[in-house]
């Protein structure tokens, strides 16, 4: 959904009861957890974010708290939506002057000693088709990584034919949310 100016937290809220009663937009549901589906593009981002057991702790709770999305010209919202399967979240990004309020449904969440994170698949509200994974572990050597694994194509008309900054925006994504990741992450270190 296209605007000219900033959805308001009604807005949202109204758009998202909306779109919790509707169906995905994809059958491939929970395809990244092994093996994305041909004919999506796949994206993947990993990066190590620290060492440790505090480490992972605070980048759990990033997670939960969506900061993986605090970059400035993209947000979750509401920002409190809890970490749980069916929940349902917007994804409001601001482009060129154009407002996109894109509706997803959290569809699995892992939540082990090591690892923690959760996928979330689209909805009809989102100009996009597909699922994305974002994933923090703490690996054997006691090494950090946060990771985003993604399967999508276009669904809007505007995705369709502008599908190059489509792909521009979609690489900027990953890149600027592991850093937002490793930032919070840092700065909650910071404060314990």
């Amino acid at each position: 959904m296209f605007r000219v100016r900033q959805p308001t937290d009604a807005v949202v809220r109204r758009f998202l009861a909306d779109q919790a009663r509707l169906n995905l937009t994809y059958e491939e549901v929970g395809a990244t957890v092994k093996i994305p589906p041909v004919n999506f593009v796949v994206d993947h981002t990993r990066v190590r974010i620290g060492d440790g057991v505090p480490v992972f702790e605070q980048a759990r709770q990033c997670l939960q708290g969506w900061r993986q999305f605090d970059l400035g010209w993209l947000y979750a919202s509401p920002a409190d939506t809890p970490i749980r399967s069916g929940e349902v979240v917007a994804v409001v990004a601001h482009i060129f002057g154009i407002w996109s309020l894109n509706a997803a449904r959290i569809v699995y969440v892992v939540d082990e000693p090591q690892r923690f994170g959760f996928a979330y698949g689209t909805l009809p509200g989102h100009v996009e088709r597909g699922e994305e994974r974002f994933l923090v572990e703490r690996l054997e050597d006691d090494s950090v990584w946060y990771d985003i694994q993604a399967f999508s194509q276009p669904r809007h008309i505007l995705t369709k034919l502008g599908y190059p900054l489509v792909r521009r925006l979609q690489k900027r994504f990953g890149q600027e949310s592991a850093a937002a990741m490793q930032r919070a992450v840092n700065e909650a270190m910071e404060k314990t």
